[in-house]
C-alpha cells in the first residue's frame, strides 16, 4: 500500500465526523444477509438460493429470527462466510487489524466513510443463476429472483446509493461473481471489478494496492490457484457454520463442475484443527469440513489411488474434530458415492463416529435411537449411461462409468444402511439429452423406490457453468421447455423428496389440494402444457398406474444392477490391491497383499 495514502486515510480519520468517530474503514468486507446468516436450520441457505422472493414469509413463519445477527463489541460481524474469512487473512499479510473489518450489510454505513478505498463483496448468487435456482424459482413463482439474489441485490443497491461511492471501489469475488460478468451487470450493481480465483494469490494483493491507489480496476480479472498445499490459508476467526476447507478440487473430472477445475489438494490437518478451535474460541459450537469429496482427504498423491480412500486418516481427522471441546455439531459437506462401495465399513466406523455430532434428525428414515442422519451432497446427475459417459466418464471410479446404475444403487444401500440420507443433485436438460436419456434416469429413480432407497432427489436445469468445459454448450434454459418426462422426472423427485412428511393423515390431503391450487392459480401458465400431467402426479390428485394406462407417464422398467461382490470383479488386479480385506466380497482366491489397505494418518 502506498504510504502517503495511507497516512493521509488515517489523518482524515481521526477528524472525521461519522457516529463511529472515524473516517471509515480503509477496506470494507461483506456478503449478502442471507448467505451470512449462521443459525436458523443448516438449510435455510439452501431454502433461500432456490424459493422465489415472493416465498420468504414462509421462511419468516418458520424461522422468525433468521435475520438477528450477532455483533462484535465494535459493530463488526461476529461471523462471516469462509470465503470472507479467508481474504480478510489474506489482506492482513499487507495492511494491519485497523485497516480491514468485516461486516453485514445493515452495517455498512458504520464502517463506510471518506476515507473508504475498498468495499469487497463475497456472494454465491447474486442473480439467480444455479443448477436449483433457476428452475424452482420458475415452477414455483411468477418472479425468478431467489431470496438470496433479492439480498444480494439490496446489498449492491446500499452500495450505490451511498454518499460515499465515488471514494471506494466494488469488488466482488465468490463462486457468484461470474453470473455479474455474463451478464455485464456491472453498471446497474455498481460493481467495478470482480475476480475469479482465490484470496492468497499476489494478484489480489496487488489489486487491493492499485484499488487503494485509485488505479481504475479491470471490469474481470482471474487470479491462480495455489497448487502446494502449504500456501493455503485458514481464517483464525469464526467462519459461517463453521466452515472450514477441508480439500480443493475432487480429481473425477466431471464436465460440467467448475471446482474440479481446481487443483486437488488436502490440507494439512495441524492447519485444519487450528481453525476449528478458532471457530469454537469465537463462540461456533458446529463445525463443517469445506470439500468437493470428503472421502479424498489423506489420499492425495500417495501411492495409492485417491478413490481409494484412506480409512485411517479420515478416521482420525473427524475423530479429532468432533472431540474438539466445544464442538456440539458437525454438518457433512460434499462427497461422492462410489467410495461407500469401495469401503462399506469405512461409512458405519464414520457413522458411529458422527452421528451423535450430527444436528439433523429423520424421525422416519433414521434407525439411529435419537433419529439422528447424515445428508453430505453428492452428485447423481443421470441415470443414463450414455450421457454420464459424455459428462462424467470419471464418476464412479474405480469402477467402470457403465456400471454407474450399479454404483449409485449399491452405494445408496450402503448409505441408508448407516443413516446416511444424502441430497442427491440430478441434471434435467443437458446439451443432447434424449427421452431415452430420461427414461433411464427415471428407470434409476423408481428403482431406488422398489428398493426402499431413500436420498433427497435435487433435479435442476443444466446451468453451462463459467470457465467449466461445457460452458458454451446448449441445454434447456427455461422451464416452459422441459419435456413431459423432464417434467415428470423433477416431480417424481420431489414427490419421492416428501415421502417422510407424508405419514401424518394431512400430509397427503395438503399437497394434493396445495398443488392443483397452484397450478389453477399460476402453474399452467407459467410452465406450459408439459407440465400438467406431471403435476398431477406429483398431487396424487390421479395414481401413477391410472396416468401410465393413460399414456401420460413412465414408470420406469425393473433395473438388473450388479451387486457389490460383481462390481468388485470388474475391476483390475492392481486396483484390486488396494481393497481392504474386511470389507468382503473378494474374488476367491484372490491374495491380499501384506498390509492392503492399511494407511497411515496423514498430518
Amino acid at each position: 500500500m502506498s504510504s502517503s495514502v495511507e497516512s493521509d486515510a488515517r489523518a482524515a480519520a481521526s477528524s472525521s465526523s461519522m457516529p463511529n468517530g472515524s473516517g471509515g474503514k480503509l477496506i470494507v468486507l461483506t456478503a449478502p444477509l442471507t448467505e451470512s446468516i449462521d443459525h436458523a436450520g443448516y438449510f435455510i441457505q439452501m431454502a433461500m438460493a432456490s424459493l422465489p422472493i415472493w416465498l420468504e414469509g414462509i421462511l419468516n413463519r418458520k424461522y422468525p429470527e433468521w435475520k438477528d445477527v450477532e455483533h462484535n463489541d465494535d459493530g463488526s460481524a461476529k461471523y462471516m462466510p469462509a470465503g470472507v474469512r479467508l481474504l480478510e487473512k489474506s489482506l492482513l499479510r499487507e495492511y494491519s487489524e485497523d485497516d480491514i473489518v468485516c461486516c453485514f450489510p445493515e452495517d455498512l454505513d458504520k464502517f463506510i466513510g471518506p476515507e473508504t478505498r475498498i468495499v469487497a463483496v463475497s456472494t454465491h448468487n447474486p442473480l439467480g443463476v444455479t443448477f436449483a435456482a433457476g428452475v424452482y424459482t420458475s415452477i414455483f413463482g411468477s418472479s425468478k429472483m431467489p431470496i438470496n439474489s433479492h439480498y444480494a441485490r439490496q446489498l449492491f443497491a446500499r452500495l450505490k446509493e451511498d454518499p460515499y461511492r465515488e471514494n471506494f471501489k466494488v469488488i466482488v469475488g465468490g463462486s457468484g461473481g461470474w453470473q455479474i460478468i455474463e451478464t455485464d451487470m456491472y453498471e446497474e450493481l455498481s460493481v467495478d471489478c470482480v475476480v475469479e480465483g482465490r484470496s492468497e494469490s499476489d494478484e489480489t494483493l496487488k489489486l487491493f494496492r492499485e484499488a487503494i491507489e485509485g488505479k481504475e480496476l479491470p471490469k474481470e480479472i482471474e487470479v491462480k490457484h495455489p497448487t502446494e498445499r502449504d500456501s493455503i490459508l485458514f481464517p483464525d476467526k469464526r467462519t459461517t457454520f463453521g466452515v472450514v476447507e477441508m480439500t480443493t478440487g475432487c480429481g473425477r473430472r466431471c464436465k460440467f463442475c467448475l471446482p474440479d477445475l481446481n487443483p486437488q489438494i488436502d490440507l494439512p490437518k495441524d492447519k485444519i484443527m487450528d481453525a476449528v478451535r478458532a471457530n469454537v474460541r469465537d463462540g461456533n459450537r458446529q463445525i463443517s469440513l469445506a470439500t468437493e469429496d470428503m472421502f479424498i482427504w489423506g489420499q492425495v498423491h500417495t501411492d495409492t489411488p485417491f478413490y481409494f480412500p484412506n480409512r485411517e486418516a479420515l478416521l482420525d481427522l473427524y475423530s479429532d474434530v468432533v472431540n474438539t471441546p466445544g464442538v456440539d455439531q458437525q454438518v457433512l459437506s460434499h462427497a461422492t458415492i462410489a467410495p461407500a462401495v469401495v469401503d462399506p465399513v469405512l461409512i458405519k466406523e464414520l457413522s458411529d463416529l458422527l452421528l451423535p455430532k450430527s444436528p439433523i434428525h429423520f424421525p422416519y428414515l433414521s434407525s439411529h435411537p435419537e433419529k439422528k442422519a447424515l445428508a453430505p451432497l453428492i452428485g447423481l446427475e443421470t441415470g443414463s449411461v450414455k450421457m454420464a459417459k459424455k459428462v462424467m466418464p470419471g464418476k464412479g471410479v474405480p469402477f467402470s462409468i457403465e456400471d454407474w446404475p450399479s454404483v449409485v444403487l449399491e452405494g445408496l444401500r450402503v448409505l441408508n444402511e448407516n443413516n446416511w440420507f444424502p441430497a442427491m443433485t440430478l441434471i434435467v436438460g443437458n446439451p443432447d439429452e434424449t427421452d431415452e436419456d430420461v427414461m433411464a434416469t427415471l428407470d434409476l429413480v423408481y428403482e431406488m423406490e422398489r428398493r426402499g432407497l431413500f436420498a433427497f432427489l435435487i433435479p435442476s436445469i443444466f446451468t453451462p457453468l463459467h470457465d467449466t468445459r461445457m460452458e458454451m454448450e446448449k441445454g434447456v434454459t427455461q422451464t416452459k421447455q422441459l419435456s413431459p418426462l423432464q417434467w415428470q422426472l423433477m416431480m417424481k423427485c420431489w414427490k419421492m423428496n416428501l415421502r417422510p412428511g407424508q405419514y401424518s393423515w394431512w400430509g397427503p390431503t395438503a399437497w394434493r389440494v396445495g398443488s392443483i391450487g397452484m397450478w389453477l392459480y399460476k402453474l399452467r401458465k407459467l410452465n406450459g402444457p408439459n407440465f400438467t400431467y406431471p403435476l398431477l402426479m406429483f398431487s396424487g390428485a390421479l395414481s401413477e398406474k391410472r396416468l401410465e394406462k393413460m399414456g401420460k407417464i413412465y414408470v420406469g422398467k425393473p433395473l438388473e444392477t450388479k451387486s457389490r461382490a460383481e462390481l468388485i470383479a470388474t475391476l483390475r488386479p492392481k486396483q484390486m490391491q488396494y481393497l481392504r480385506e474386511d470389507c468382503g466380497d473378494l474374488p476367491s482366491g484372490f491374495p491380499v497383499r501384506e498390509g492392503s489397505g492399511q494407511h497411515a494418518a496423514v498430518a
